[in-house]
């Protein structure tokens, strides 16, 4: 069995092509599954239901909900003016979420057009319109340009090569870029896993971009997803507050808040100095599931 994998091709260094596989596409038991011309999955989409979150990391992902005050609040149009950005569209769960269910303004960069094309297709991502835009770019040129500086309130990053051997955007240049585009009230999300990666290195680099405090993580899945949070004035919310969150978070959504609740922690002393190990890969073996698709 080949493990999940997530997200696209490794950019080349400066001043080189990158080098980007096609998307392809493969179905099993009613799901949908993103490639880039490997077995090897990129994300998935339950067919009869395109706004269920299939796979349990990418929920995770979704954890800034809590740190965000438009949790408290019922209305059906609490999130219409909060700014969500993604780095990496994947199968556009995070980008359908974030326009369809919650009505957020919604801009995504992909460097890959063919996952954007397969995303509009097969994916049931919307147009672009008012409220989203899907940009075909590379997100660390985006991330560095200044005129994107506190363009975003919520900002979500899963960037991995096809090997998902390590993140293919990780120095600390490209995070402190990352802070610098969340609004003074923003928060980050980052998925962390990787075989030739060592999560202390990358959290603690996370970590140098934002305030002493500022920068959490859930306990890694089954699979060895990581999960990390960081936000951008280090003012994390009180356990009362947070409780009150979670329980509108599943009442509106059904993504289980309180279970992530009891999975924040603080990172490890040792991510300030790099070294607490690697996490395997997501493990979930849909590859062999269904033929790859052309």
């Amino acid at each position: 069995m080949k493990p999940l994998l997530t997200k696209r091709s490794k950019p080349a260094g400066r001043g080189k092509t990158p080098v980007l596989e096609p998307a392809t596409l493969s179905e099993f038991n009613g799901v949908r599954y993103l490639h880039l011309g490997t077995p090897w999955v990129q994300g998935a989409m339950r067919i009869r239901k395109p706004q269920a979150i299939e796979l349990e990391y990418v929920q995770r992902m979704l954890v800034w909900l809590l740190l965000r005050p438009e949790a408290e609040a019922n209305a059906t149009d609490a999130w219409q003016d909060v700014r969500a950005l993604q780095f990496g569209l994947g199968s556009a769960t995070i980008t359908r979420f974030c326009h369809v269910t919650l009505g957020m303004p919604t801009t995504a960069i992909e460097i890959n057009r063919s996952v954007i094309d397969a995303c509009r297709v097969w994916f049931a991502l919307p147009p672009d319109g008012e409220r989203l835009s899907v940009i075909e770019a590379d997100a660390s040129a985006w991330a560095a340009d200044a005129a994107h500086r506190a363009s975003a309130d919520v900002l979500c990053v899963d960037l991995y090569d096809h090997d998902a051997a390590s993140p293919a955007l990780d120095s600390a240049d490209f995070y402190r870029h990352c802070a610098a585009l969340l609004a003074s009230d923003g928060v980050m999300t980052v998925n962390l896993f990787g075989r030739d990666s060592s999560f202390e290195g990358s959290a603690a680099r996370i970590a140098a971009a934002f305030p002493p405090g500022a920068v959490k993580s859930l306990r890694p899945t089954r699979e060895g997803n990581t999960i990390v949070i960081a936000l951008r004035n280090g003012e994390w919310p009180s356990a009362q507050v947070l409780a009150l969150r979670a329980d509108n978070i599943e009442a509106g959504t059904r993504l289980p808040a309180r279970k992530w609740l009891r999975m924040l922690r603080a990172l490890p002393a040792a991510a300030s100095d790099d070294g607490l190990g690697v996490h395997a890969a997501d493990a979930t073996p849909p590859a062999r599931r269904g033929r790859t698709g052309t």
